[in-house]
């Protein structure tokens, strides 16, 4: 099943989408109080029956929003995490990272995630060189610490899709992660959550559209290290909690590895699509 967080008439509310995605069925309003998808996905996983839902909504009559717009904590980040993508940035930050056969991991805040179709405000004055990166996200059901790579999909409970927009420039200057990585807006998400059942996370495709060109066109079985193996690694010392957000790297083909680079502008509009989940588009303001 695919379960979106939306808004209408004022109300934000959750609802299960058809399975062309142009109809939705709102849940009690109950499901949104509180922490909304987060406190869904942690009443599932602990075995909670999925609550009745109403007759359908149209898609375009709905403001689909951010599937979690309440987070527990930061979103976990995997950066150079496909082969040709690590190949088009050799020689940037962080250049031998992966030769250490350890993946990099970095997080983003919630106050960066907006919703799949609203706009994004570049941070004039402080960078000159905005990036974006199409991510498969997985979202942790069953919790847990020191989860092994043989159970990880088990602890699975579906997936979204992010832009992991990038502020190279800062990224650079400050020879780390975080910071270029977070600035308010600079994590689209959505435009749902597609439950493990609806599509396998380590074999499909992620595709990035700017300006109707395509720019990336990656499948997740060219990962460097797979869903597994990066639930193992973030789980090593630290309980993951059902609704963690584990964005899994981008393909190759962002802007920064274009030569000349072609960083976003004003009025630019990126559309990801993710095989299994739908597709977004932001237009960068």
């Amino acid at each position: 099943m695919k379960i979106a967080s939306f808004q209408h008439a004022g109300v934000p509310l959750l609802g299960l989408v058809s399975a062309d995605g142009r109809q939705v069925r709102p849940l009690p309003s109950e499901c949104m109080r509180e922490d909304g998808l987060l406190g869904l996905v942690s009443a599932l996983a602990s075995g909670a029956e999925l609550p009745q839902a109403g007759p359908p909504l149209q898609i375009e009559d709905v403001q689909l929003l951010a599937p979690f717009s309440r987070m527990r904590r930061n979103l976990w980040c995997v950066g150079r995490n496909y082969h040709e993508h690590a190949k088009e940035l050799a020689g940037s930050v962080f250049r031998a990272s992966q030769d250490k056969g350890w993946p990099i991991v970095f997080t983003k805040p919630p106050e960066c995630v907006v919703g799949p179709h609203a706009d994004v405000m570049l941070p004039v004055g402080i960078s000159d060189e905005i990036d974006y990166e199409a991510e498969l996200a997985v979202v942790i059901g069953r919790g847990g610490r020191g989860i092994t790579r043989a159970d990880a999909m088990k602890h699975v409970f579906g997936y979204t899709i992010v832009n992991d927009v990038t502020a190279r420039d800062v990224q650079m200057r400050h020879q780390q992660w975080d910071l270029g990585k977070s600035f308010d807006g600079f994590c689209p998400m959505g435009p749902w959550v597609a439950t493990a059942d609806e599509l396998d996370g380590r074999a499909t495709r992620v595709r990035c559209w700017v300006n109707g060109e395509l720019r990336q066109d990656g499948h997740t079985a060219d990962m460097i290290f797979d869903i597994p193996t990066l639930i193992e690694t973030i789980s090593r010392g630290i309980t993951l909690h059902p609704g963690d957000i584990i964005a899994t790297g981008t393909p190759a083909g962002v802007g920064m590895g274009m030569k000349p680079p072609r960083w976003l502008r004003r009025g630019d509009v990126v559309r990801i699509e993710v095989d299994g989940i739908g597709t977004f588009e932001n237009r960068f303001t």
